[in-house]
């Protein structure tokens, strides 16, 4: 029997604990996705526990910062309440002056304060809704929709719905409806009421079916023509139904609307022309 030319080599066991091997870690898939999603979770928390906000203010030019302590010598009526005010978490990178929370918005005020008040020395965000797009850029586009409050023509500002200087700028959050639509009537007053048949929507504030910054629809509505109404009022027809809207779809009524409904919208079709409220009748006519 003829040899092998090749030398023979006996197995050798590798230590699995020896100091020669090393382990070289492999990131997976799953370890990229999971570390991806701790690290956004921290840096959301990051955000999150920051106590103040850190912003650009608006220029003033050849003005400094002097800080908020000499806005309250003269503005005492706005800085009173100022530090229970959502917007007090708004705040400058200016620690030598200390809290320049004022002069977030209004820009710096050295000028303002030397002059003794002139005016065209500060920046005056009620004349000028630009200090509010810094922050609220979804806001200016909603006001460049075809209908909208007149705000960005000047003709009214954002201090005219919001006091950024007291509380929640944003009123009839949470339980307050009844602020929120008071926000809205101190200029609708036809609206306001109170009337003997009450639309049960005016209960949820007027937002439920206006955006009062600005929609692309009539008399700034969230939803066109009877789609606004249908989103409350339709019901699953019964079975059997044609699925027309008709009387197994839209409660309270006997009658097929989906003919009316060709002639216009609910409430300019002759039919419900008082949609907030009537003294006249249940349907909400005149």
């Amino acid at each position: 029997m003829r040899r092998s030319s090749f030398p023979c080599f006996s197995p050798r066991k590798v230590n699995p604990y020896s100091p020669a091997m090393k382990l070289r870690p492999r990131l997976t898939q799953n370890t990229l996705i999971f570390g991806g999603i701790a690290a956004w979770g921290l840096l959301l928390i990051s955000c999150v526990a920051v106590n103040r906000t850190m912003l650009v203010p608006p220029h003033v030019a050849g003005a400094e910062f002097v800080g908020s302590k000499q806005c309250t010598e003269c503005h005492e009526d706005q800085t009173e309440h100022f530090d229970g005010a959502t917007h007090a978490r708004l705040n400058l990178t200016e620690a030598k002056v200390g809290d320049t929370g004022c002069e977030s918005c209004h820009g710096p005020g050295s000028l303002h304060v030397k002059s003794g008040g002139t005016k065209g020395t500060i920046v005056n965000p009620r004349k000028s809704p630009e200090t509010c797009f810094q922050c609220h850029l979804d806001k200016r586009a909603q006001f460049s929709l075809p209908n909208s409050h007149q705000v960005l023509n000047g003709k009214m500002g954002c201090g005219d719905c919001h006091d950024p200087h007291k509380g929640n700028a944003i009123v009839g959050t949470g339980v307050d409806l009844e602020g929120m639509n008071a926000t809205c009537t101190k200029c609708h007053t036809q609206q306001k009421g109170p009337f003997v048949y009450e639309h049960s929507a005016m209960r949820e504030g007027c937002v439920a079916c206006h955006n009062p910054h600005g929609t692309v629809n009539a008399k700034m509505l969230v939803a066109r023509d009877a789609n606004l109404c249908l989103r409350c009022h339709l019901e699953a027809p019964d079975a059997g139904s044609s699925g027309q809207i008709n009387a197994n779809s839209i409660r309270r009524t006997n009658e097929n609307h989906s003919p009316r409904l060709m002639q216009g919208t609910c409430w300019s079709a002759s039919c419900h022309e008082q949609p907030h409220g009537s003294n006249a009748s249940y349907h909400f006519r005149n």
